[in-house]
């Protein structure tokens, strides 16, 4: 095989990495700051790919169905964390698991309702739509280099917030010790709201990157949810460094081993987990309980 087939495929595992960092980082943030096990973050990724199939339907620009999609995304996350997230906090992890199961199965209707079970595309914009020349016989789309693009800008925000900003200082507080930053006076409850609200913006923008490139049908976000557990659970829950390394470990080995190892594919993530968990239990970045 030639040097620019395997440059193809390192540039679909980078774009296929960030696509997973977008959803890990929203999962990581709610259970890091949280303590939420939101198995219902699959479907925000679901719920994303369908605004902006439906958006773009409606308006005939991808652009103004995902500034238009992004809103309804943090909305639905406001209503879906004050009406049923907001009463798990003290609870078990059980009920965690349980009520947001509950919401994979909501979701699912809901979405078989309003749009159907057929399968859907979304057509890539006019503008991204040609392909940037590698070699004589091996080229690269455009639209999936502008993901990359677009990821990294959102991750570069994302650092910003948290790192250099009075917000992401309470973010960062709120994950260490919950107790303490409600006792400095600071709504908790309202930082919870926001952060559930971003998170499930997060995995909505992902959606909406990935529908031209994706078909869009019922169910797609429970495969997006259990490989993005697997970056956090990879990466460390709560940081959102080990989110960014654990989604890039994920792409190379998942679009090389199909690649390289067809046969082996199906397991070797999980075999990346399996050993990195034996060398750190807590994960790459993740604090020792």
């Amino acid at each position: 095989m030639e040097l620019s087939f395997y440059l193809v495929q390192l540039l679909n595992a980078v774009q296929y990495g960030f696509l997973l960092f977008l959803v890990a980082s929203g999962l990581t943030l709610l259970f890091g700051i949280m303590g939420i096990i939101n198995l219902a973050h699959g479907s925000f990724y679901m719920l994303g790919s369908y605004l902006a199939y439906w958006l773009t339907d409606v308006t005939g620009n991808l652009w103004l169905g995902i500034l238009l999609g992004l809103p309804i995304a943090m909305m639905v996350g406001y209503i879906v964390e004050r009406f049923a997230i907001s009463f798990l906090y003290k609870r078990d992890h059980l009920y965690q698991v349980l009520l947001t199961f509950a919401l994979i199965l909501i979701f699912n209707e809901l979405q078989q309702i309003l749009w159907g079970t057929d399968v859907h595309s979304v057509p890539i914009p006019s503008i991204l739509a040609g392909s940037f020349q590698l070699t004589e016989n091996q080229s690269y789309p455009v639209y999936r280099l502008f993901i990359s693009a677009a990821c990294i800008a959102v991750a570069c925000g994302m650092y910003w917030v948290i790192q250099k900003t009075r917000l992401g200082m309470i973010i960062r507080a709120g994950a260490s010790n919950r107790e303490m930053v409600q006792a400095l006076g600071i709504n908790v409850n309202r930082l919870f709201a926001f952060v559930f609200s971003m998170g499930v913006a997060l995995a909505g923008f992902a959606g909406m990157l990935a529908a031209p490139v994706d078909s869009v049908y019922p169910g797609m976000g429970e495969n997006v949810l259990i490989i993005s557990f697997v970056v956090v659970v990879i990466g460390g829950t709560g940081s959102i460094k080990g989110a960014f390394v654990g989604a890039m470990l994920i792409g190379l080995v998942s679009t090389f081993g199909k690649v390289l190892l067809p046969e082996m594919a199906s397991i070797m993530v999980y075999a990346l987990m399996a050993v990195i968990l034996m060398w750190r239990p807590q994960g790459l970045f993740g604090r020792a309980a």
